[in-house]
Formats: C-alpha cells, sequence, structure tokens
C-alpha cells in the first residue's frame, strides 16, 4: 500500500523541495499533475525521478484535461493523441509506472464514444510503441458525470481492445456517478472486486470525498465530509494482497492523503507500537 498526493505540496517549493516534503510524512507515492499539458524536458524529468527514487516515491502523473476522444472536433481527437503521448513521455522520462486520462464525454454522440476511446488509445499506443516508450501504463480513469465516458465497464470493453491499458479508481466519482451509491460495506465490495478483476499488478486509486447532484460530480470535498466513507474502503483493504496506490485529489492533498493512510488498522498499530517504544 502507497498513499501520495495529487500534484507536488506547495510547501515544497521545488519539485525535489515537494518530494523530500513528502517522504517527511511518511508518505511514499505522489502523481505529478500535467493537467494544463506535459511542458517538462526529458533531462528534468530524469533529476525529479531520481529524486523520488532516493527517497522511494513512486510516480504516476495525470493527462491534460482537455482530452476528448469523441470529440465533435477533428483537431481536438488529434490533439488528444499528442495530449496522451506528450504525458507518456513525460511519465517514462521521470520514471513514472501509470499515466491518468480523462478519456471522453459523450457529447451529441454517446453510441460513438466507446469506439472512440479505443481508436484513439490505439493510435496512442502505437506511437509510444514505434518510440520505445512500454514501461508507461494508459491508465483510463472512472469519471464523476453522467456526460463522461468512464464507467469501469466501459474501461474493461476498452482493455478487450488496447493492450497496456489499466482502470483508475476514482471512488468518489464512482460514489457521484451514482448520486451516493456507496453507502454500505457490500456497496464497496462489490466496487473493489470488480476493480481488482481489471486492475493488473498495481492498483491505481484516486481517493477524495465528493458534493454530488442529479448529473454527478460537482466538486471534491476533504475526507471529514465522509462521503463516501472511506474508512469501510481502508477497513475492507487493511492486509489486502493487492498492491496499490492511493492518490488524494481533496483540497487537502498531503493532509488527508496521511488521514486515510492512518484510517488502514494496520498502520494505526505500527504507529501506535513506534509511540509505545
Amino acid at each position: 500500500m502507497r498513499f501520495g498526493p495529487a500534484g507536488y505540496p506547495s510547501e515544497g517549493k521545488t519539485p525535489e523541495g515537494s518530494l523530500e516534503y513528502t517522504r517527511g510524512l511518511g508518505l511514499d507515492a505522489l502523481e505529478v499533475e500535467f493537467v494544463r499539458g506535459a511542458r517538462i524536458r526529458p533531462e528534468r524529468a530524469a533529476e525529479i525521478g531520481a529524486k523520488a527514487k532516493e527517497l522511494d516515491i513512486r510516480l504516476s502523473c495525470h493527462a491534460p484535461y482537455f482530452i476528448s476522444f469523441n470529440s465533435d472536433s477533428d483537431e481536438t481527437r488529434v490533439k488528444s493523441i499528442e495530449w496522451v503521448t506528450s504525458t507518456a513521455r513525460g511519465a517514462h522520462s521521470l520514471g513514472a509506472y501509470i499515466i491518468v486520462i480523462h478519456a471522453a464525454s459523450y457529447g451529441k454522440h454517446p453510441e460513438t464514444a466507446l469506439q472512440s476511446v479505443v481508436d484513439g488509445l490505439s493510435k496512442c499506443k502505437d506511437v509510444l510503441d514505434d518510440e520505445g516508450i512500454k514501461d508507461v501504463i494508459l491508465g483510463v480513469e472512472t469519471m464523476g458525470k453522467l456526460g463522461q465516458f468512464g464507467t469501469l465497464d466501459e474501461i474493461g470493453a476498452v482493455m478487450e481492445q488496447v493492450d497496456g491499458v489499466r482502470p483508475v479508481l476514482d471512488v468518489a466519482h464512482v460514489h457521484a456517478r451514482g448520486r451516493g451509491c456507496l453507502k454500505t460495506r457490500e456497496d464497496m465490495e462489490a466496487l473493489i472486486d470488480k476493480f481488482f478483476s481489471l486492475s493488473g499488478d498495481i492498483a491505481h486509486f484516486h481517493i477524495s470525498c465528493i458534493k454530488y447532484g442529479d448529473k454527478g460530480e460537482i466538486s471534491h470535498l476533504p475526507l471529514e465530509s465522509k462521503d463516501p466513507d472511506l474508512q469501510i474502503m481502508a477497513d475492507i483493504l487493511d492486509g489486502s494482497r493487492q498492491e496499490c496506490t492511493f492518490i488524494c485529489e481533496s483540497p487537502l492533498i498531503e493532509k488527508d492523503a496521511v488521514v486515510f493512510r492512518d484510517m488502514f488498522p494496520s498502520f494505526r498499530r505500527r504507529l501506535e507500537d513506534f509511540l509505545l517504544f
């Protein structure tokens, strides 16, 4: 189990400083946010990646928000390929193992969304394979709005046709899309079982709480709001043999990453033993 923030904590001032600050909190993962574009020189990415490796911090990257393989605009669909591939290049230079992608909106043509995502990610994979970049997973995120492509079933359908794709489970998004569907232990267990059947070697999670309405997601909230109650998920996963990365996307990125880590009974026991010692 690894835990960390979505983005560099501001207290660090520089990427290396943020990595050191993150490790100082006892966290060991971080998602580099390329949400406005992956503008980083390979040499600079390699320096940051070396620091993360030194500190034993597992890196991932988030691709730009502008991606939409089902757009009515030919230009947007073509640019979406470049946004994904440029993020993967940055991830490769950083030593990050996965990039997180918001694949598409349904728009006026929901019936074409699946094939559009398959076609777009297939082209991305071809480009990356040609460049020898085969160490970066294309992670398609579960989305929180009803108008967005990204249920686990949809992502599973993409995986059947495109190699190198895995789901990224944003638990709050699933909760919002289902208008508060994760209420009980049974609800959460069913979601986790389905996710683990698709996740591969490392299950990549986004965690937060969330405000939602009739159309799904409105905004992310701190974990103290308990909507959904992530203690339920921590209790289910405690002691799991599945390797997991938990990236906190609440407004309190590093603080709530620590809060969530400490929800796990095994981590609490470890902390109590340390304090007693």
